[in-house]
């Protein structure tokens, strides 16, 4: 018996690791579908890809966050996924070996990497049962399962010996290619059709509250917009829409999946520091108070300079300051105690703003509507928040369900934990939307265009520079109102060679756009945007 433990193992042959391998993505791909499927009966959100994607993006640098928003766009959160899917495959290869050798180890540690699912999606903040850890625990006992089995069929060489005598060699030169090849087929199909119907319930799931939406007629305002000017948009052929469309504006978020609310059971909570009579209020009361109807531009901190996430849309909504000053709330500057307005959204998001500038008499508002149509899912449907003239982190909550009214120095919200400003004004800035870099245009006059933009105060003046000559001023567009965009022209006489445009703006406080450099974090990206062209 001690000589049989002391026998060397005998090697494993390469086809056999190969298979080992396949084993282990099979596993893998197995514990992803069946999580996918039981996810879609307790709820997308709780899938082990998005509960552990969360919980990266949560403990993400602001640093590194702010360096996938601008390599990737908005496909950053694309491509974490597939740079999930891409480790847990390599995972998954590696584990189908080590079970060649230890089957009830690899099995265990598949168990066990379900566990840290389990635990992400329990402690993700819009987790509320403890169903949610059902999706990783179910996925991985059925991952662990095939691992096992199919292991076992590759390992049937290793049974004793028949007759008494003792096989020598690699191991698998006698493993149940029948058994394998039905187990893995039996598996695969199994786990294709569990990902599917997983899917496909992820997708009811949203059903009622794409009907919600479907059926909401957004009313009239009380106090509709005024026409914009036909002169707000420049006839430069290159230039930002002055509106931009719907399914053209920016989205930056931290959302793997976008919730879908139904608004027929959405409600709203004010309450906290300073509210004398808390509030809740459905969406048919919103729908039911007097709505209001502004053109306001929107910028994420994340806009690098000359970057294109801002824009500028028709949104509806009930006045917020009207709201507050319902329940009671007053501002710092008339002896109000709370300082901070934080907003949660249904996935957990918190976002504080503060009380002074939604209550100062801009049009800060909770938005039912963009460009004429109720919120799409992606923009906050029911309802999201929007303040002028601040950035987006500060200020613009989407599937928002509560308003705590704090102070700044009680509670620190999401961004603020992760390194970024408390509060953050929209800095003055300008963009160069033609010509586009490394343009080659002819030589002549060229129409250098763009837009500039300082919400709740105003563009007062835009400028454009060419190579190290002369500030020079741009024509101005008809102004909508201080909270949009500006657009900008400037007939530029140009020379054969190669040249710099570079452009800044000015706001109605005089505030000149600065042309020192800084990133986006902790309070957004500052300097001037340059092109460079070759004039033929």
């Amino acid at each position: 018996m001690s000589e049989e433990k002391k026998r060397p193992r005998s090697p494993v042959s390469r086809p056999l690791v190969a298979l080992g391998a396949s084993s282990g993505f099979l596993a893998g791909f197995t514990a992803l579908a069946v999580a996918e499927l039981v996810a879609g009966v307790v709820r997308p959100q709780a899938s082990p890809l998005v509960a552990v994607g969360g919980a990266a993006i949560d403990r993400t640098p602001a640093v590194v966050k702010d360096w996938a928003i601008r390599s990737f766009g908005t496909n950053d959160k694309l491509v974490l996924q597939i740079g999930m899917l891409v480790v847990l495959s390599g995972i998954a290869l590696a584990l189908g070996i080590v079970a060649l050798r230890y089957r009830r180890i690899g099995a265990g540690i598949v168990l066990a990497l379900g566990a840290l699912g389990a635990v992400a999606a329990m402690s993700r903040p819009d987790s509320t049962s403890s169903t949610d850890a059902l999706p990783s625990v179910v996925g991985a006992v059925a991952g662990a399962a095939v691992l096992y089995l199919l292991a076992g069929r590759l390992l049937a060489s290793r049974q004793a010996p028949h007759d008494g005598e003792e096989r020598h060699g690699a191991v698998g030169a006698g493993w149940d290619r029948r058994g394998f090849v039905i187990t893995a087929t039996a598996a695969a199909a199994a786990s294709t059709g569990a990902g599917v119907l997983g899917r496909s319930l992820g997708r009811s799931s949203g059903r009622a509250a794409a009907a919600s939406r479907d059926s909401i007629a957004v009313p009239a305002p009380g106090s509709p917009a005024p026409p914009a000017p036909r002169a707000a948009q420049v006839r430069v052929a290159g230039v930002s829409p002055f509106v931009t469309p719907t399914e053209d504006f920016y989205r930056v978020d931290t959302a793997l999946v976008v919730p879908k609310v139904d608004a027929g059971k959405w409600r709203l909570r004010i309450h906290g520091t300073g509210v004398r009579r808390p509030l809740t209020v459905s969406f048919d009361d919103l729908l039911a108070r007097e709505l209001i109807e502004r053109h306001i531009t929107l910028t994420c901190v994340s806009n690098e300079v000359g970057g294109p996430y801002v824009g500028n849309a028709r949104w509806i909504g009930v006045r917020l300051a009207d709201l507050l000053e319902e329940c009671g709330v007053v501002p710092p500057s008339k002896g109000g105690r709370a300082d901070q307005l934080v907003a949660r959204s249904v996935d957990g998001m918190t976002i504080g703003s503060p009380v002074e500038d939604v209550m100062d008499g801009r049009d800060a508002m909770l938005a039912l509507g963009m460009n004429g149509a109720p919120l799409p899912f992606e923009h906050g449907f029911p309802v999201r928040m929007l303040v002028p003239g601040l950035y987006g982190y500060v200020s613009a909550c989407k599937w928002i369900e509560d308003i705590e009214l704090t102070t700044f120095d009680a509670y620190d919200a999401y961004w603020v934990r992760r390194d970024w400003s408390r509060e953050a004004p929209v800095k003055t800035q300008s963009r160069i939307d033609t010509p586009k870099p490394f343009a080659r245009p002819k030589a002549g006059t060229v129409m250098v265009a763009g837009v500039a933009w300082a919400q709740s105060r105003g563009i007062d003046r835009v400028e454009v520079r060419v190579d190290d000559g002369p500030w020079q001023e741009a024509a101005l567009a008809a102004e909508d109102t201080r909270d949009t965009w500006r657009q900008w022209s400037f007939p530029w006489r140009a020379t054969h060679g190669g040249h710099t445009l570079t452009v800044r703006a000015t706001d109605r406080t005089g505030q000149v756009q600065t042309g020192k450099r800084t990133r986006t974090v902790p309070d957004g990206a500052s300097g001037r945007h340059s092109v460079v062209v070759t004039v033929e």
